[in-house]
């Protein structure tokens, strides 16, 4: 699917950190890399700060509104108020270019991120913060797991992209069609399955049954290391299993409900914030 990756990820001992604020940035260009995913590469001046060694930490897009001027956006996300807002991956970054790839999940006209995914052409303005740290600093396990739905494709595939070559363990993908499999440069030590799930708003426990009946390394030496990510119902029973039955460190262990089944992102997030308090 993709085509050649950005640069090589420097050493991700020393995660990418800090939220810098709101940038305005253009739309350079937009194609669909899937059936449902849509990848718009952004670009402007104000990205010369962004980090080498971004790619899979989250960021912020804030969307303007239908007939919204470049002028009037870039005085809003200065002065306020806060934009329509939701959070992405940063899937390549390209200094060299000032550009980065965001990959969104095509909704349809059915969330404002989507809709103007669907709609945007080159020259098309939104606003770009961040980005916040890598979700995995320091990749240094003996084994790895790596399960995401749809929304979680960006940083699963770009924490494989950043492993060592020689890095083993599995990655659980549930994707809408079978077209929407992906051509990520992981290790080749990287066992994938891509489980199909078409209708993302019935999750299955396909992904779970799966994860449990691994042939998980042993030993009391033996270090691994997760990235995963998805609808949060499954994510809740996956965190129990991790922390729980298998007793992994949470240091070791990246788990996050992305979104929720009749909630929109606000919802979520402030939900989470409550669970967290």
């Amino acid at each position: 699917m993709f085509a050649a990756p950005g640069p090589a990820l420097p050493d991700l001992k020393r995660p990418a950190r800090g939220k810098p604020g709101a940038r305005l940035v253009t739309v350079a260009a937009s194609r669909r890399i899937t059936p449902n995913m849509i990848r718009l590469t952004l670009t402007g001046p104000d990205l010369a700060d962004v980090r080498i060694g971004c790619e899979g930490a989250n960021c912020k897009i804030l969307l303007p509104e239908a007939g919204q001027t470049r002028e009037g956006f870039a005085q809003q996300i200065k002065q306020g108020p806060r934009p329509v807002t939701r959070t992405y991956t940063v899937r390549h970054w390209r200094p060299e270019a000032l550009e980065l790839d965001v990959d969104f999940v095509d909704h349809g006209n059915e969330g404002p991120a989507s809709a103007f995914a669907n709609r945007a052409v080159p020259g098309d303005f939104c606003g770009f913060a961040g980005p916040g740290p890598v979700k995995l600093a320091g990749l240094t396990a003996d084994w790895y797991l790596v399960a995401a739905d749809m929304s979680a494709l960006p940083v699963a595939a770009a924490t494989l992209e950043a492993m060592p070559r020689d890095a083993r363990g599995v990655a659980i993908f549930e994707v809408t069609d079978p077209a929407d499999r992906q051509q990520i440069d992981a290790p080749e030590g990287i066992v994938q399955h891509w489980l199909p799930l078409p209708d993302p708003h019935r999750p299955s426990q396909a992904q779970e049954t799966l994860i449990r009946a691994l042939d998980w390394p042993e030993g009391p030496d033996v270090r691994v290391q997760t990235c995963i990510a998805g609808e949060s119902a499954v994510i809740k029973s996956l965190r129990a299993y991790l922390h729980q039955d298998r007793a992994l460190p949470r240091k070791d262990t990246y788990i996050s409900g992305y979104w929720k089944i009749g909630l929109v992102e606000e919802e979520h997030q402030a939900e989470k914030r409550r669970d967290n308090a």
